[in-house]
């Protein structure tokens, strides 16, 4: 017997369940080792308010937002990592320890991906669909602190018990597929969308023998009805099912944008499975064959969530790709690539279907720093961009490659079939390379986070200044960052509010507490408001000890929220105010202004070149205790590209000297 022969009979004589455990196992080493390349949460607000859920849920056992009850999430996943900061006191080690956990949770989707697969083709097959389930790159989600990390696996057991019920609908079964349905709600509330799915995947697989399935259909209509009078009846909006997905039920839709928004990301989940994967899946759906019972679950489940997840992209605060919320649907694609039918018009169809898809895909509209959180599959597209061709182009480059895929798809003859697994397999590692390695990857995005809110060694380093027990209120103005505040609670349980103190400032979206001389013990500000303790010199922000009512001296008018732009005029106050300096920074933006800038203030003009920032000292003169500096910019302009707003000067920084 050949080496090779040999090696072959091993392998073959180790027990499936043996390789399945370590497709997981190694599914989780993998995503452990990327995930601590991963240094800062970065899909924000998403991964702090799932950390502070699991960070008060292993204090307490409940479930708080900067001490507010929050019950628009789901709990499951929060539940799921709490044991992190339980275990671990220091939040960075509790960060890599629920890094640690998404790894072997996520992992776990090879298992029902293998049954899946199981239903359909032979135990090896089944294997081969188990590491490619574990291979997609939204496996990379392993490194953030989402719902996505328990979903996938949960998703794929909910299609699996689907498929079972449809297969031999008992009580027993029906009442599975519910349950299960309850904890997938319980994990996202997007789960909504399998209830349909599973209404009608009945009619489709055996539509003129429903008797069977009629417990299922009388329990569904009594929990949904329960459901609705028990929300109504606590006063609350049946919208309130829906959970943090609420928002999309307060915007208006069209038939038109729904179907074009449909149609985009037909045309992305084709891109991210490789195209061949998605005409495999197609195909079986034109022609089931002995696959009746998967092709009629898998095939409403892909179009409901599709039409859920369009409907919630179109709206316009959104206009995304959202491929981070249908990425579920890939092992449903992979599972047919061993079920390919042999009905050569239903391959066909398919085939030319999966390789214009692509074309259909608006990728200047959608390529950008918005697909790095959300639609992976066009961030090598953006590679492709940067290197090869332009943006304008890029439709017709991923046509020319959709159409390749499709005739391989025909074209492969049906014994060389085994080498389209291998194909996609490769192209799996490769597009995960990009999302995670490249320009554009989550890893450069989560090292931009941590430098926009943190410059120190220890991002802990609130809690090594003062004691985990201790309590920091963030103080945030119209000047302080998001990433400031996010990164710094984040990484520190001594972080016990956030005030704020303009009116002007877009706010956070979550809970804040407007300064009204309250009482803390330590404050993280950009201006003096007590002793100082340590600080984080190249963001800008100290920690003060205040033991005392906090009280902000400055005021500043006139600057754009949450930006350093100004209008036409901007007013400083500073009070109490017994005379002194401010110095001013202030800056210019070539694109915009070729020439200085003129800035009046205290009777000086002040000209601020495009190229550079300028540092200006002027008079703090107190009139009853009150000092003003008044600027005027007499020239603005109006920069376009959707941004309406005229806008004069930068206000750097305003710091005073008594």
């Amino acid at each position: 017997m050949s080496t090779i022969a040999a090696v072959r009979a091993r392998a073959v004589a180790v027990p499936a369940p043996v390789w399945l455990a370590g497709i997981v196992v190694s599914s989780a080493a993998i995503r452990i080792a990327l995930g601590r390349r991963i240094v800062a949460p970065w899909i924000m607000v998403d991964e702090l308010v799932y950390s502070e859920l699991a960070k008060s849920f292993a204090a307490h056992g409940t479930f708080l937002v900067r001490g507010v009850p929050s019950h628009g999430y789901g709990f499951v996943y929060p539940v799921l990592i709490a044991p992190a900061w339980r275990l671990f006191a220091a939040v960075p080690a509790a960060y890599q320890a629920a890094k640690a956990i998404n790894a072997v949770v996520m992992s776990l989707a090879a298992v029902p991906a293998f049954f899946l697969a199981r239903r359909l083709a032979s135990e090896r097959a089944a294997l081969a669909v188990a590491a490619l389930a574990v291979a997609v790159p939204s496996m990379l989600y392993t490194g953030t602190l989402m719902t996505e990390n328990a979903f996938y696996p949960l998703f794929l057991v909910c299609v699996l018990a689907l498929v079972a019920m449809l297969e031999r609908p008992t009580a027993t079964r029906q009442a599975l597929v519910l349950a299960l349905l309850a904890l997938a709600y319980a994990t996202r509330q997007q789960a909504l969308a399998l209830l349909p799915a599973v209404l009608v995947a009945p009619l489709l697989y055996e539509r003129r023998r429903l008797r069977p399935f009629l417990p299922l259909y009388g329990a569904v209509g009594a929990g949904a009805a329960l459901a609705l009078l028990s929300t109504v009846a606590r006063g609350r909006s049946p919208f309130a099912l829906l959970g943090a997905y609420r928002a999309a039920t307060e915007s208006s839709y069209s038939a038109g944008t729904v179907a074009r928004f449909v149609l985009y990301h037909l045309g992305e989940i084709d891109l991210y499975l490789g195209i061949v994967p998605f005409a495999a899946l197609l195909a079986l759906w034109l022609a089931p064959g002995r696959a009746r019972a998967f092709a009629a679950a898998s095939l409403p489940v892909f179009a409901f969530l599709l039409v859920e997840v369009a409907m919630f992209a179109s709206q316009a605060q959104v206009d995304k790709i959202e491929e981070r919320n249908l990425f579920y649907v890939a092992p449903l694609a992979l599972c047919a690539l061993f079920a390919i039918p042999r009905d050569r018009r239903a391959v066909l169809a398919a085939a030319g279907i999966a390789g214009v898809l692509p074309a259909f895909v608006d990728f200047p509209r959608f390529i950008g720093p918005k697909a790095v959180a959300d639609t992976f599959a066009l961030l090598p597209w953006w590679w492709v961009q940067d290197h090869w061709t332009t943006l304008g182009e890029v439709r017709f480059a991923a046509l020319a490659a959709g159409l390749a895929a499709a005739a391989v798809f025909v074209l492969l003859p049906r014994r060389y079939l085994l080498v389209l697994p291998a194909l996609v397999g490769a192209y799996f590692v490769l597009t995960t390379a990009v999302v995670e390695n490249g320009r554009h990857g989550i890893h450069q995005a989560s090292l931009g986070k941590l430098w926009a809110g943190i410059r120190l060694a220890h991002p802990d380093w609130i809690d090594r200044a003062v004691g985990r027990d201790a309590s920091v209120a963030i103080l945030r103005t119209q000047q302080t960052p998001d990433e400031t505040v996010w990164e710094n609670e984040f990484f520190n349980r001594s972080v016990r509010e956030v005030l704020f103190d303009d009116v002007q400032r877009v706010p956070d979206p979550l809970p804040e507490t407007r300064l009204a001389g309250q009482r803390v013990q330590y404050a993280l500000a950009e201006d003096a408001v007590g002793t100082p303790v340590a600080s984080d010199p190249r963001i800008g922000v100290t920690l003060f000890r205040v033991d005392g009512p906090l009280i902000v001296p400055d005021h500043v008018t006139g600057l754009y929220p949450n930006d350093t732009w100004s209008g036409r005029h901007v007013t400083y106050t500073r009070k109490p105010c017994s005379g002194g300096t401010l110095a001013v920074t202030l800056g210019s933006d070539a694109s915009l202004f070729a020439r200085p800038q003129l800035v009046l203030a205290e009777g000086r003009r002040i000209l601020v070149p495009p190229s550079q920032p300028v540092t200006v000292r002027l008079p703090l003169r107190p009139v009853h205790g009150v000092c003003t500096v008044r600027f005027a910019i007499p020239r603005t302009k109006v920069p376009g590209h959707g941004d309406t707003r005229p806008l004069g000067v930068h206000f750097y920084s305003l710091l005073p000297t008594p």
